[in-house]
């Protein structure tokens, strides 16, 4: 059982370390004020197959994790780079979700996983590595999906190469965007 300890103090420090930028006193850039390394992707020209996107809607694409928690490992973006839910315009919103949905579905055909972890951090307090272009993880979950590696070596084995990966969710998402509309 996890017992909380309370210590109202930190509140006072917390709040000083967002006005500084940083806990050393480094003023931090702030989101959305250089590219993002999937903004420096689109821009790069370089094919689909190379970048390991393989979905693109009118308003948002689909990668894959280049250090992915599980095989299938993806994400969903908009096309502009946005921080924060909010500054999505509905349009985007609508593509996104409906988009992360297919996925979803993708994600089921080509691997049966047991579950998945969808989800978006939201900020540099949230853990996400790249907090200024805003993504959703689509991670399936299998059921003893961690093994003595994760514990005795920190390390996770991916059981296919990403090129392999891309190429069957390329053709699942084809699928199930050119099929009949499940109810």
């Amino acid at each position: 059982m996890i017992e909380n300890l309370w210590a109202g103090w930190r509140g006072r420090y917390l709040s000083s370390l967002a006005r500084r930028g940083s806990s050393d006193g480094e003023d931090v850039p702030s989101p959305g004020s250089g590219p993002s390394v999937f903004t420096a992707i689109l821009r790069s020209g370089l094919p689909d197959e190379e970048t390991y996107i393989v979905h693109r809607s009118s308003r948002v694409f689909v990668i894959l994790n280049a250090f992915p928690y599980a095989v299938g490992h993806s994400m969903v973006l908009p096309y502009r780079q946005v921080a924060d839910i909010d500054e999505l315009t509905s349009e985007e919103s609508d593509d996104l979700w409906r988009t992360v949905t297919i996925v979803c579905r993708a994600v089921r055909r080509e691997y049966e996983p047991q579950g998945l972890n969808v989800g978006i951090n939201l900020g540099s307090a949230s853990g996400g590595s790249v907090e200024e272009h805003l993504h959703v993880h689509v991670v399936p979950r299998w059921n003893g999906d961690t093994n003595f590696l994760a514990v005795t070596a920190n390390a996770k084995a991916i059981p296919e190469a990403l090129g392999v990966t891309a190429a069957r969710l390329r053709t699942a998402l084809r699928d199930i965007e050119s099929g009949p509309a499940r109810a």
